[in-house]
């Protein structure tokens, strides 16, 4: 897990794009009912705007509460550390699904009137989608990636003689 603000920094960069890009293509095949290359292809128009947004949300405001809200949830000195990573993972889910669900009804769908249904719908169809994907995939992968890129720095530092 991150120890520093640069880390921080790196590690959400991390999560953003493998979730966001995730759950753009899940979004376009379910709007054109298939997946194939195109969808691939398709889901770096949208990326440019969404992965600005989720990062912004994630690291400014989610982050922070998921934080603060899985050690209410497991008590770091005596739970499993696994366990504090799956309660931040699934509080970020709850609070960015919305927000972001949120954000591509309205630059992504006509909405129109129907801003609130269709948003309450987009929730309901990217919820069990991201859940699944941050707990299962992205999650472990984001983590895999983050430890091999700082697991140099972890042991240089763990070398460095105290003062």
């Amino acid at each position: 897990m991150p120890k520093t603000k640069f880390q921080e920094v790196i590690f959400t960069v991390l999560m953003v794009f493998v979730m966001v890009y995730a759950m753009i293509c899940y979004n376009i095949a379910l709007n054109i009912g298939r997946l194939d290359g195109s969808v691939f292809l398709s889901a770096f128009h949208e990326l440019i705007v969404m992965a600005p947004t989720a990062f912004i949300l994630d690291f400014f405001f989610v982050g922070n509460i998921a934080k603060r809200t899985a050690f209410r949830i497991v008590d770091p000195s005596k739970g499993n550390p696994f366990h504090l990573v799956l309660a931040i993972s699934a509080v970020s889910v709850m609070w960015m699904c919305p927000l972001m669900s949120f954000a591509a009804t309205i630059l992504f769908k006509d909405a129109g009137t129907s801003l609130i249904p269709v948003w309450l719908q987009t929730v309901a169809l990217n919820f069990p989608m991201a859940f699944f994907w941050q707990i299962c995939y992205a999650g472990p992968f984001v983590r895999f990636i983050f430890r091999l890129v700082f697991s140099g720095q972890e042991q240089a530092r763990e070398a460095e003689p105290e003062a």
